[in-house]
């Protein structure tokens, strides 16, 4: 990424995105201008060992404070897949389990697409066991195989098996995702050749898997006839939006998250929502709300549900806070401060439950919560809806 010299120099002079970032109020000698001043004085030098390259959370809030419009999660992802090649790597949360799910994923296309032996790629996939993505739905609602929509899974399969000692159901959110859209009339496509959006990957700055998985993707999609995709998931919508579209140019279709299409289309269905009386909060996702601009929508579908009283947490839309860890890397304590800070932030707000429209948000805050004092829900929005639906 190349900085203007007029950047540059407002940079050096600022000091903005270092007082907004949550990552610098927590971790030591942590600063974005700094950051950005030691690789603008040494391009290649020790900046790429330097282990504070992964403690970014690309949560866009100093990019969208900056009065000369760096990009400074763009900027230090660029720095991070040069780092990867001086052995300087991310401390994977989970075991690295996601991140393996992922490799493998991409893996298995690359032998798909190129053979060595000679063999047909439907030869070799015979041989190996087969991934099952569609078992969930079928079970779950009405799909089809082709047709004007297509629902992205992306990974809360895997997130429903890794997340049990939280008691948390992850891929209830994809079923009530399916419910939603089928009480609508609409009977999307869930493809088993859909792989993980990339978005790990790409902020971990491992360009190949990224590359690899996305363009599955959109052949994926495009082979589906699909003019529309729906994301449950703010990660891989934004990945399209963003990463996907800059990289392989316009998209065949369009793209639409969850919230945004609900918000448009529920208010012409004879669809309502009835709760007990109950007091909630909104926690904005990062890809959601600061790098996709959708505020109001997911605030819009709480509103629809009679008995539920929405307040706003301090920091809210652009200014509302991370939930502490991304890309599956970095977790520590810096991030479990960050997320008692939001648990407090919609106590004091009276709420009883946050709701969210990020998978991640709801691990993240619900595992902040385990073997605390704090006495809320969380809440996935469209799951919120479904369960409310008179």
């Amino acid at each position: 990424m190349q900085l203007s010299e007029q950047q540059i120099d407002y940079c050096m002079e600022c000091g903005v995105c270092t007082g907004s970032c949550p990552v610098a109020m927590e971790l030591d000698g942590f600063s974005p201008r700094q950051m950005i001043k030691r690789a603008m004085k040494e391009p290649e030098g020790d900046i790429l060992s330097n282990p504070d390259l992964w403690a970014c959370l690309s949560c866009s809030r100093c990019s969208d404070r900056c009065p000369v419009k760096i990009d400074f999660p763009a900027f230090i992802r660029s720095l991070r897949e040069k780092a990867r090649h001086q052995e300087n790597l991310p401390k994977l949360s989970h075991h690295g389990m996601f991140h393996t799910i992922t490799s493998i994923q991409a893996a298995q296309i690359e032998q798909d697409q190129v053979k060595s032996d000679g063999s047909k790629p439907d030869q070799v996939k015979s041989d190996r066991p087969k991934q099952d993505r569609v078992g969930w739905a079928k079970e779950a609602g009405k799909i089809s195989q082709t047709g004007d929509y297509f629902y992205f899974t992306g990974c809360i399969a895997y997130y429903d098996v890794a997340f049990e000692y939280l008691d948390l159901k992850m891929i209830e959110s994809a079923r009530n995702n399916l419910k939603m859209l089928n009480k609508m009339g609409i009977r999307p496509v869930i493809s088993n050749d859909e792989c993980c959006c990339g978005h790990d990957a790409f902020w971990c700055g491992d360009e190949k898997t990224f590359e690899i998985l996305a363009k599955k993707n959109i052949e994926t999609i495009e082979k589906s006839g699909a003019r529309t995709v729906i994301f449950g998931c703010p990660e891989g919508y934004s990945m399209f939006k963003e990463a996907i579209a800059e990289r392989f140019g316009p998209l065949a279709f369009e793209i639409r998250h969850m919230t945004e299409f609900l918000a448009e289309k529920l208010p012409d269905t004879d669809l309502s929502f009835k709760a007990d009386s109950l007091r909630v909060t909104f926690q904005d996702p990062c890809r959601l709300g600061r790098r996709s601009g959708i505020y109001e929508a997911p605030r819009q579908l709480i509103q629809m549900v009679k008995g539920c009283d929405l307040g706003e947490m301090e920091h809210n839309r652009e200014n509302a806070v991370c939930c502490g860890t991304t890309a599956w890397m970095q977790c520590s304590s810096c991030s479990k401060v960050m997320q008692i800070q939001r648990l407090k932030e919609a106590e004091a707000a009276g709420a009883e439950a946050i709701i969210t429209a990020c998978p991640k948000c709801q691990i993240h805050l619900t595992c902040a919560k385990k073997n605390t004092d704090h006495d809320l829900k969380i809440i996935d929005l469209v799951s919120f809806l479904a369960d409310n639906l008179e």
